[in-house]
């Protein structure tokens, strides 16, 4: 039993710290982006449609979606858009990379809007799939949900946009995903 208890208590430290090592917060992505640090590729994975509608900073080199929305298809369950996984988006990030110079080691950090349905998994994709230094932004790019009073359900802490970041309601046609420009 004792056994049993030791390996499932190192099983759960080897998760936590699989999470400090694959989340970075928006302040120190900021500060390395900032230095412009040469090694470094931050990719902003949320649909362009979404940056639209909720703001967009400059301080990414590119947006490459993770997911994307199909507009034909609705989700009755959820209401909403069906999303489905960009066929190209290990391609795609590839292609940056090399658009830059950089190689597969080097560290790609990844946005969403809140770090957990997007940012998350395309950085846990591109380890899985050669890239093992893909980080991803705590708390995304608009930062969690108010929990309880007048504002709950509002993304008003943390996260890129409440950090006092950079960042802009306008979208930037030479960063933004474009199926005209691809």
């Amino acid at each position: 039993m004792k056994k049993l208890l030791l390996a499932c208590s190192l099983s759960l430290l080897s998760l936590g710290a699989h999470a400090l090592d694959i989340g970075i917060s928006a302040e120190e992505t900021h500060t390395r982006v900032q230095a412009q640090e040469k090694n470094l590729l931050f990719v902003d994975v949320r649909d362009p449609v979404e940056i639209m509608f909720i703001g967009f900073t400059d301080e990414v080199h590119v947006n490459v979606p993770f997911m994307l929305v199909d507009r034909t298809q609705w989700n009755e369950k959820r209401g909403v858009f069906r999303l489905y996984q960009n066929p190209d988006f290990v391609a795609q990030i590839k292609a940056e990379l090399e658009k830059r110079g950089l190689g597969a080691d080097s560290e790609i950090i990844t946005m969403c809007r809140s770090g957990s349905e997007r940012g998350e998994p395309s950085a846990a994709f591109l380890r899985e799939n050669g890239f093992p230094n893909a980080r991803y932004v705590i708390n995304g790019f608009q930062g969690a949900a108010i929990k309880e009073g007048a504002q709950a359900g509002f993304r008003l802490q943390n996260g890129w946009q409440n950090s006092g970041l950079p960042w802009s309601t306008k979208m930037n046609p030479e960063t933004v995903y474009r199926l005209d420009k691809r």
